[in-house]
């Protein structure tokens, strides 16, 4: 499987994001992707005064643009991260298109960003977003994959139920910022991919020195052993992983945590 990491600038202007998003996604299609991923809120600026501004619903104009262009293009896009109105409540929601332009998966936020790091980061995601309450995965191209969002990666659990319901590779658009993403953006997606002998794919906004929240950036693919096969730098990139989803197994059968895992253990 052909993977696009489309690291894109995200500006104030909402439509011309979508825009750029739709061209890069062309230009991954032309490249031969099978699969195309986009950054957590690719079309928002990362700040709470703004979600609810540039929210809107399930089939609004970012949604519809996004399944055309996975449709026009004929691959699996995994539409980044918006903020989405539904029932009076705002969420922060990943939404998944087939080549067709399908909808094939939603996924909300689990785990929101609150953090209060001495010296760093001061961000609370849960001041406007309601948690969302599913493990997701989807079907592209005969493969089964995961997706969550950002923060979510953490979280070991709910990597390991993706892993045990047959993840192969996890998705995770993400905005780690200045602060956390020196010392845990590379750790974070190795140990997830160590930990459940599957490819793990993060994707990041460019960054912006100037904007409301600094992007770490340096989308990233790392491998079922743990080694990075792909990382982007700073700004603008558009990055092409052939994936071999075979070595899950490969790995699994050298080095077999999966299968000797004790849950008679665990769970007393």
């Amino acid at each position: 499987m052909k993977a696009a990491l489309i690291q894109m600038p995200v500006s104030m202007d909402k439509a011309q994001n979508i825009r750029t998003a739709a061209d890069l996604v062309s230009r991954a299609a032309e490249q031969g992707a099978d699969i195309a991923a986009l950054p957590e809120m690719f079309f928002c600026p990362y700040a709470n005064r703004y979600f609810p501004q540039y929210a809107e619903e399930r089939g609004g104009a970012a949604y519809t643009a996004l399944s055309e262009t996975a449709r026009k293009n004929g691959l699996t896009l995994v539409a980044g991260s918006m903020p989405e109105f539904d029932g009076g409540r705002l969420y922060n929601t990943s939404f998944v298109f087939d080549a067709q332009g399908r909808e094939i998966a939603r996924h909300r936020k689990v785990h929101l960003f609150d953090i209060d790091v001495q010296g760093g980061q001061r961000f609370f995601e849960s001041e406007v977003f309601t948690p969302g309450q599913d493990i997701t995965l989807f079907e592209a191209d005969g493969h089964r994959l995961g997706l969550c969002i950002c923060f979510d990666i953490r979280f070991p659990e709910i990597f390991r139920r993706m892993a045990l319901k047959g993840a192969e590779a996890v998705f995770v658009p993400a905005a780690f910022n200045m602060t956390t993403g020196p010392m845990h953006w590379e750790l974070s997606f190795r140990m997830r991919a160590v930990d459940n002998q599957l490819f793990t794919v993060g994707i990041a906004p460019a960054r912006d020195e100037s904007g409301c929240y600094v992007s770490y950036a340096h989308s990233i693919v790392c491998s079922p052993w743990g080694k990075v096969l792909a990382q982007a730098g700073t700004g603008p990139e558009l990055l092409i992983v052939d994936l071999d989803l075979a070595e899950n197994e490969r790995v699994r059968a050298q080095l077999p945590l999966l299968s000797a895992r004790r849950p008679d253990v665990y769970e007393k």
